[in-house]
């Protein structure tokens, strides 16, 4: 990193003042310092009283830091928004696109997620910078690749290749195609069914007994007949055997299923991200057997109302909730 971006150091400054005193410019500090003739000339006016003095302005310099950025004042209601929504689990990308969309004429109504960092880390210790910490999501993991030997899982019946699937899914222009997948509890013995929408990420969660393909078909079944059958067109899952029943559920809900090839989870990649979205939620190891339907419906609540990036940082829930008001206009009745 260039100099000319780096805080001065404690040495740097005692040679500021050495050099003032012996009355060296601004220029000729500069050139010993090895720093643009701006850096010098900032720091003798920010810090200077009736004359510069090292130690007093290395303090000041680091408190106005630990203050953090100015934009974040305490107590403002623009700090109080960017908490609020950091606990609820939104990153500061998120946050500042939020405000970017709302405030778009009004700067002082909004910040960048640079600052939002800088205001993060500029806390000082204890329970608030605790917490605004412990409130940044996690960074995803790199998926370690799947093993490409044979699939032993057995094939499933009558399954319909994602090779055959309608072009009009890959777009995520059209709403109603959703990509499905069980994400398993400790020891495998517990699970809790997935389901998101292509294009709006809309994401519902439900509630199985058991892994196994009553209990999936029973589950589905369920959390997709919340939607009207317009929002119901496709469902791209794996070959798992949980999946057996997949006849029963398309007849029940008058959909199609289409399966990806085997060990290929970037043929699901909304599903494949949002399962990584909900370990926050439903960690590895957490038994998932007592979990209330109640529960996973607050969880997924939660997803479906933070903004996206990728939807213009609106939420999927806003966007779900444009197709279904569509559905019913006037116009889209007539048509």
């Amino acid at each position: 990193m260039s100099n000319s971006f780096k805080h001065l150091s404690v040495d740097e400054r005692n040679d500021i003042q050495a050099g003032l005193n012996l009355g060296l410019s601004r220029r000729a500090l500069a050139r010993r310092l090895h720093r643009p003739p701006s850096t010098v000339s900032r720091e003798i006016r920010r810090f200077s009283g009736p004359s510069y003095d090292a130690a007093r302005a290395g303090q000041q310099a680091q408190g106005r830091r630990r203050r953090g950025p100015r934009k974040l004042a305490p107590g403002s209601v623009l700090e109080q928004a960017v908490q609020a929504e950091l606990q609820r689990g939104w990153s500061p990308e998120q946050i500042a696109g939020r405000l970017k969309q709302m405030h778009p004429e009004e700067p002082s109504e909004r910040v960048s997620h640079e600052t939002i960092y800088a205001y993060i880390y500029a806390q000082p210790r204890g329970e608030l910078r605790k917490l605004l910490i412990g409130a940044l999501r996690q960074a995803h993991k790199t998926r370690l690749p799947r093993s490409r030997g044979q699939d032993r899982r057995g094939r499933l019946r009558d399954m319909v290749s994602i090779h055959d699937r309608p072009v009009e899914v890959q777009g995520r222009q059209v709403a109603g195609h959703w990509e499905g997948d069980l994400i398993k509890g400790a020891g495998n013995a517990s699970a809790v069914g997935t389901l998101v929408e292509r294009k709006s990420r809309f994401v519902l969660l439900a509630k199985v007994d058991r892994p196994d393909a009553e209990s999936v078909l029973e589950g589905f079944t369920r959390r997709l007949r919340t939607l009207p059958a317009s929002l119901r067109k496709t469902l791209t899952y794996d070959q798992g055997k949980e999946m057996a029943r997949h006849q029963e559920l398309a007849e029940r809900l008058h959909l199609r299923v289409y399966f990806a090839d085997p060990h290929s989870p970037w043929q699901r990649p909304t599903n494949e991200n949002t399962n990584g979205l909900l370990r926050e939620y439903l960690p590895k190891g957490m038994d998932f057997s007592g979990l209330s339907q109640r529960y996973l419906t607050q969880v997924a609540t939660a997803l479906n109302t933070r903004p996206r990036k990728c939807l213009g940082f609106l939420t999927p829930e806003e966007v779900l909730s444009s197709e279904i008001n569509q559905l019913t206009s006037p116009v889209a009745l007539q048509t």
